[in-house]
């Protein structure tokens, strides 16, 4: 690999990087926007503050599984990488253009999937990350659906005897804290795996050692990257997530946040990549079905699920497909 292509690839990392602060700034934004406590150039300005920070709370436990934990580090080259990032970055503006909040993360994983199993098959895949990946597919959602139902019964019982006017100015105050919170734990996921990424591809160069650390200066681009991709924002995804799923109110905006922002805490803490999409939007329907069951646009929560199932595959088609030019023309 030429430093030429290093250079390269590094930087069309560092796009999807910004792609995935673009792509799922409305994760992060939906519910304090579509509750009206913070205007739009506010609330990402908000979120793109606490993206940054999240380098000073998170260690590099999430960016350590993406860099060796997804496919043999050995058959790692820059076709792989290339392959990989492609699939990734087409799945991430196929979903933006429709405004369906898909996984970033998903889309990187499958793209590393399908690249390593174009090249080496399917012996190159490391199982335990794959597994571990794919079990939280299903878990982060069903966390943040639990944590956000289980908050927005607490509130509602410890507030019964308030008034609705007074909830609601509480609530616009700690939703700030909220918002802040889940844009921390959504920086601290995200950034990392775009960090692993050109990990990886340092290590494929022989710049650096899989038993060693990741470099710290990997870890500030890529940081500075994502919150710079959030201040630009997902506007055609705001709106999906913060009304057409349920209607919110400040209450359950910081409900969903808190709920999604335990989880993310938790599943960086153990150096697993979720999609900050699927645990926001389980969290949104938690606290819509806490309220009543009917307060939930269950088609649109359908149709949403569907982008999910189909993230990995799609992705990893690309990638293989893009890995495949790149081995001829590239």
């Amino acid at each position: 690999m030429t430093f030429k292509v290093l250079v390269f690839l590094i930087v069309v990392a560092l796009v999807f990087d910004f792609m995935n602060g673009f792509h799922d700034a409305a994760n992060s934004i939906a519910t304090v926007v579509s509750t009206g406590v913070l205007k739009p150039l506010w609330a990402v300005g908000w979120a793109a503050f606490f993206n940054f920070m999240a380098l000073f709370v998170f260690q590099t436990t999430v960016a350590t599984t993406i860099g060796k934990g997804i496919i043999d580090p050995a058959i790692v080259d820059h076709y792989v990488v290339f392959g990989a990032l492609v699939g990734a970055i087409a799945w991430n503006f196929i979903t933006w253009v429709y405004g369906i909040p898909s996984s970033s993360s998903h889309a990187l994983i499958g793209g590393l999937a399908g690249a390593a199993v174009a090249k080496a098959g399917a012996g190159s895949l490391v199982a335990s990350g794959l597994i571990k990946t794919v079990v939280f597919i299903l878990l982060s959602p069903l966390l943040g659906f639990v944590l956000g139902a289980l908050l927005m019964f607490i509130v509602s019982w410890v507030c019964v005897r308030a008034s609705p006017r007074r909830i609601d100015g509480w609530f616009r105050r700690l939703q700030l804290i909220s918002a802040g919170m889940y844009s921390l734990g959504h920086g601290g996921n995200d950034a990392q795996k775009t960090a692993g990424i050109i990990w990886m591809l340092l290590i494929a160069a022989g710049l650096s050692s899989p038993e060693g650390q990741v470099p710290t200066w990997v870890v500030i681009v890529c940081y500075v990257t994502i919150a710079l991709g959030t201040l630009f924002g997902g506007w055609r995804i705001v709106k999906t997530m913060g009304q057409r799923i349920t209607k919110l109110k400040p209450v359950g905006g910081f409900c969903a946040e808190t709920g999604g922002a335990v989880t993310l805490f938790m599943a960086t803490a153990f150096g697993i990549p979720v999609s900050t999409t699927h645990t926001i939007t389980g969290s949104i329907v938690g606290v819509g079905s806490a309220q009543k069951l009917s307060a939930v646009r269950w088609g649109v929560a359908g149709n949403i699920v569907w982008a999910w199932v189909f993230t990995i595959p799609c992705s990893a088609f690309v990638a293989a497909v893009a890995w495949w030019l790149a081995q001829r023309y590239l």
